[in-house]
């Protein structure tokens, strides 16, 4: 089974305007709202590719029941633990000029709360994924994915981890499946500009000397690159389609490339169909389904 940890998840409320520049009484287009969250994100792109995961994580109030409402509407199984106190976050979403994102801080995680979603991944089995996914709360210590690698790290459980700076960094050590960071955080985690695709694979290759399995790095409209663990490079470009939403399209990819290398075994096909899944996000106004995603892989 794959389970998916998202400690601080969201109602994206999401509005669309021309122009909010100028101020006063703005007449919004139209709006959605969305569930968010880099966990969340991930189940949800894995149900459209065909594979069930276990939504994990912490949510309260009423906003945290919606959230619960809207997995289970989408089939996605969950098993979040509900706080008592405080309510989970709204984040508002303006797609306008400029284009404005508004981020709610989360409800305070308590000890006997964090203790239970321990209980639950010690329960995992050797064979399950597990993928972590995001910044955490401020009330949480911020070597809390370190903290679950090492409950982990006597099964045979392929991790999967996709953080940023320290969080990322410090987890290196217990030979995480894949991480992703795009380029800008591979620069920041290695303390250098780097121009090219060879800079970029170089600098992909020290995360695996550091304990890295598979080092997937995003490009942004530029696609993707690759080391898997044969110290193969593979680079490749995207389907062309108008950019959307930048929303999820990381977490798509994450997602994309776990289906497919859990369906197929190969990683040539797992980097594609992770290109084709952030793409098709990109290309959306919400996370990619699963008929845009076929798509773009046949245009890759």
């Amino acid at each position: 089974m794959i389970y998916t940890v998202t400690f601080n998840p969201a109602l994206d409320y999401t509005l669309w305007a021309d122009d909010i520049s100028k101020g006063g009484v703005i007449r919004m287009e139209k709006q959605e709202i969305f569930c968010g969250g880099k966990g969340i994100n991930v189940s949800l792109v894995l149900k459209e590719l065909g594979f069930e995961s276990i939504a994990l994580g912490f949510v309260a109030g009423f906003t945290g029941q919606e959230v619960l409402r809207r997995l289970d509407e989408a089939g996605i199984q969950s098993d979040f633990i509900c706080l008592k106190n405080g309510y989970t976050r709204i984040n508002v979403k303006i797609k306008s000029e400029p284009e404005v994102d508004l981020n709610a801080a989360g409800p305070d995680i308590d000890e006997e709360s964090l203790k239970c979603l321990f209980e639950q991944l010690c329960a995992m089995k050797d064979g399950d994924c597990l993928v972590l996914a995001g910044s955490i709360p401020k009330t949480l210590p911020d070597n809390i994915y370190e903290q679950i690698m090492e409950k982990l790290s006597g099964k045979d459980i392929k991790m999967i981890v996709d953080a940023t700076g320290k969080l990322l960094g410090n987890v290196l050590k217990y030979r995480p499946f894949l991480i992703k960071p795009n380029n800008f955080e591979l620069e920041e985690l290695v303390g250098r500009k780097l121009p090219d695709d060879q800079a970029i694979a170089e600098a992909a290759m020290e995360l695996q000397q550091k304990g890295a399995v598979n080092v997937l790095v995003s490009l942004g409209g530029d696609g993707a690159l690759l080391v898997d663990e044969y110290g193969k490079v593979s680079r490749i470009g995207v389907a062309p389609c108008e950019m959307v939403n930048s929303v999820g399209a990381g977490d798509s990819m994450v997602a994309g490339f776990l289906a497919g290398y859990l369906k197929t075994g190969d990683y040539a096909y797992a980097l594609k169909l992770g290109t084709a899944s952030g793409g098709a996000t990109a290309n959306s106004e919400g996370l990619a389904k699963r008929e845009r995603i076929e798509s773009l892989l046949n245009l890759i």
